[in-house]
């Protein structure tokens, strides 16, 4: 069968005529059920015409007969598409991270994609951090899947998951625990025995809490994706059919899917399972690899990037409004599904950030706004208002009314008035690692042996003289003699000069982890923190002190028992700063400008905001009223470098 979208500028005669004969054609001449208008424009590679889509019964909450699920099917001259329960459907999805959204503002998220004319929402599943000890499993709180997708259902959409294990999704590893890391021959996204292990004891204890969930036990979960653009990585071709039968095999039995850019995706795609692509924009040639792949299923568009994420040192990056809504339009027209990434972006709250390593490593920046339909805060855009109007033309009845505002505040500029400079806390801290050798952060015998995955690592050992010292940090480091900064070394510049020293002197390389690629073959080797020995003049070090530094919210507990030193004056860091955020009765959402910081990240109440950095291109940091307490809200800063003396707030993101 040719392919259902053509852009031929040349059509043939006979076509010509059909299309200008179509108001004179009748049933008498041409029977309906073969040969109709629909199927004249389609074989003349023409969008059929408009018409209103009504899926008030195909919703989670009216649908109650249930029996087959969401399948493909044919119109009558051969045109592919889906169905709901044998009724024709299209997908119209947009993506939403639960673990980027502070629980509390779930509800208020999915309401939004409803009311602006979706029915399908999608989300990824993080392994890392559902698993992040060696079966240890946390599924609580903002973790809570199950939790999120029964509000959607309730919220009156469908949910078409992202299990992994992979999910590139611009955090830390793609998705995968960093424990996997501690074992070099354990080969990341292959049938390699240590990987599938792990892969089959986490889909364990994932699958059977996603199996109640989906759309023939009474769930609103429609599909399942299987792992996530295999096609740019295929090391190993047994890989996706292991996954699709330990998908089976675990009981669910809804459509699965793959996701692959438009031009790998032969190469990522499983027989027997619907292929769908991601795009950055429609064009002529955009499905024509998948039409090669599968001729007579319905296209699907899983990821139609609405915008990006940023990077540390770059630009804020956008995308014009109309161009989303064109685009999206295109898709009505020619009656493809398609899933707006993203609909709401979030946050990467805490160190949960991806990177990216095309030279140099380069990590992702907190805010994962993405240039969304939704901002990062869950303020509506431009792009929301003309999706919603384009949507609402095209659904048979009104859309729901559109939910309020959450709204901002301005708090009163925060003053830190006590600091406690890192040295301080180490007595602190639990017992450091004493190793004849620097030990990578995923290898540290911690965390019931699953090593450390987030923070920083301080390193320190005696010498005696000086010299060039080299080392192979990931990602960055700050060296010390005691207490006194000597210089920085990173992934590329791996060698800095010591002075001449008369006595021997404590060596500090305080290491921080900025962010594990995400994508590509590089996501094998990205163990952080030392990697091999470190030498002076070619000597090898020796002895070892290591502190690990996860800043776990335990952590700043202990903290609260350590004596602070008033504020004189700015002080190097690195060292912890203290004030209080006042709040008022009703707390609302907020940013946090840091202009006259450097580097380092925020703690409210104890949550870990992220990152912030003055080389940009972000300069606030989104602080959700929802983590506030009423009146005085403890706020503490890591600041690496030179402090600064206020943490003023805003009601206006800067990215």
């Amino acid at each position: 069968m040719s392919s259902p979208l053509r852009f031929s500028p040349c059509f043939s005669w006979k076509r010509m005529m059909s299309i200008f004969f179509l108001p004179f054609i009748s049933s008498g001449f041409i029977p309906r059920q073969n040969y109709n208008k629909d199927c004249l424009l389609e074989e003349a590679g023409l969008p059929l015409q408009p018409h209103r889509f009504n899926w008030s019964h195909l919703t989670p909450l009216e649908l109650k007969d249930r029996s087959v699920g969401l399948q493909t099917a044919s119109t009558a001259c051969g045109k592919p598409h889906f169905t709901l329960e044998g009724h024709k459907f299209l997908i119209c999805g947009g993506s939403i991270h639960y673990f980027r959204v502070p629980r509390e503002y779930w509800r208020d998220r999915l309401q939004k994609l409803r009311a602006c004319g979706f029915n399908t929402v999608t989300t990824y599943v993080p392994w890392n951090l559902h698993e992040p000890q060696r079966g240890t499993f946390d599924f609580f709180g903002n973790l809570d899947l199950e939790a999120f997708v029964l509000l959607a259902a309730e919220t009156g959409l469908w949910v078409i998951l992202r299990p992994g294990p992979y999910i590139c999704s611009e955090i830390d590893l793609g998705g995968l625990p960093s424990w996997l890391l501690q074992d070099p021959s354990v080969k990341l996204r292959t049938t390699e025995k240590g990987f599938i292990q792990a892969v089959d004891r986490y889909f364990d204890h994932l699958i059977a809490r996603v199996v109640p969930l989906q759309y023939r036990r009474g769930g609103p979960i429609i599909a399942v994706q299987v792992e996530n653009e295999y096609g740019s990585f295929y090391k190993d071709r047994k890989y996706m059919p292991y996954l699709q039968k330990a998908l089976l095999e675990r009981g669910i039995m809804e459509m699965l899917l793959t996701s692959d850019g438009e031009k790998e995706v032969h190469r990522g795609s499983i027989e027997g399972v619907l292929a769908t692509i991601n795009i950055n924009s429609f064009g002529k040639d955009s499905f024509r690899y998948l039409h090669r792949l599968q001729k007579n299923k319905p296209i699907m568009v899983m990821e139609y990037w609405v915008g990006w994420y940023d990077m540390w040192g770059d630009h804020h990056i956008v995308k014009d409004a109309n161009d989303v809504k064109n685009t999206v339009s295109e898709f009505i027209k020619f009656e493809i599904s398609f899933n707006v990434y993203m609909f709401h972006g979030g946050t990467n709250f805490g160190f949960i950030n991806g990177a990216t390593d095309y030279g140099e490593h380069r990590g992702v920046v907190t805010s994962y706004d993405y240039d969304a339909v939704l901002t990062e805060a869950g303020d509506y855009t431009q792009k929301y208002f003309k999706l919603r109007k384009l949507l609402g033309s095209v659904v048979a009845l009104p859309l729901p009314p559109l939910p309020k505002l959450t709204p901002k505040a301005v708090y009163p500029p925060v003053k830190p008035s006590v600091f406690l400079p890192l040295w301080d806390v180490l007595p602190s801290l639990d017992e450091p690692v004493i190793a004849h050798q620097p030990v990578n952060m995923e290898n540290l015998p911690i965390n019931n042996g699953s090593g450390q995955s987030y923070g920083f690592v301080l390193y320190e050992t005696f010498i005696c003289f000086g010299g060039y010292l080299r080392a192979n940090v990931q990602d960055s480091a700050q060296v010390f003699l005691n207490e006194t900064n000597i210089g920085f070394l990173n992934d590329v510049d791996q060698k800095l000069n010591i002075p001449e020293i008369r006595e021997c002197q404590l060596l500090r390389i305080l290491v921080e982890n900025q962010g594990r690629v995400n994508y590509s073959w590089k996501i094998q080797g990205q163990q952080k923190g030392i990697v091999g020995p470190v030498t002076i003049n070619g000597i090898i070090l020796e002895d070892f002190t290591i502190y690990s530094l996860e800043m776990k919210t335990s952590f700043f507990e202990r903290l609260r028992a350590v004596p602070w030193r008033p504020i004189a004056d700015s002080h190097p860091g690195p060292a912890f700063y203290l004030g209080t955020l006042e709040a008022g009765s009703s707390p609302m959402d907020t940013f946090l400008s840091l202009s006259n910081w450097t580097y380092g990240f925020v703690f409210i109440n104890g949550r870990n905001l992220g990152r912030y950095w003055n080389i940009g291109p972000q300069e606030t940091l989104y602080l959700p009223g929802a983590w506030l307490h009423p009146e005085g809200n403890e706020i503490i800063l890591f600041e690496s470098s030179e402090s600064g003396f206020d943490i003023q707030t805003t009601n206006i993101p800067k990215l």
